[in-house]
């Protein structure tokens, strides 16, 4: 019974804690995916450590929000003309913070020979500086902002839609119609 309960509330239970841990599940999917593209442009194809981690980026944060939406955040009552805006925003943020500060640790350690005293490669290096960086913009970024601003119902989100529906004006018809019809 108490085993069934943890389950549940690792799946249900939006308190902090259980919210932190799908959203580790969460991260750790995207960061993978994220961490595998950068790593295939800067080591295979010889990219920059910048837009190796901006193309990371890119493919791990449409990874990540498409599982927050439902698996981690539960949110459901939340627009997702809203959610993809003010995602989209934090993302922006989160890309900036990962791409420069992968630059920056990289272009300190670089030349910091003694690290390879302790196992590290030259071409380890990179793969350091993007994992550290990764994690602190996940923990103090992406998870905050995420948690109390992307999947939750704020006063941004009807200029967040009106963006979107401007954007695309065809689609304010379409779903004008449906829930009409609905």
């Amino acid at each position: 019974m108490k085993i069934k309960n943890v389950g549940d509330n690792l799946l249900k239970n939006d308190n902090f804690i259980f919210t932190f841990l799908r959203s580790a599940v969460s991260s750790q999917t995207s960061g993978w995916v994220d961490f595998a593209v950068s790593f295939v442009f800067f080591q295979w194809i010889g990219f920059s450590p910048l837009f190796a981690s901006a193309l990371g980026a890119v493919a791990g944060g449409i990874v990540n929000c498409l599982i927050n939406y439902r698996f981690t955040f539960h949110a459901d009552g939340v627009d997702w003309r809203a959610v993809i805006v003010k995602y989209v925003m934090v993302w922006l943020g989160s890309l900036l913070l990962n791409s420069f500060g992968t630059e920056i640790l990289y272009n300190l350690i670089k030349d910091w020979d003694w690290l390879e005293t302790l196992g590290f490669k030259k071409a380890g290096y990179f793969s350091a500086a993007r994992l550290f960086v990764a994690l602190i913009v996940s923990w103090a970024w992406n998870f905050m902002l995420q948690r109390y601003f992307v999947y939750r119902v704020t006063g941004f989100d009807t200029y967040a839609i009106r963006f979107v529906n401007r954007l695309i004006p065809r689609l304010e018809k379409k779903i004008a119609a449906k829930e009409g019809v609905d």
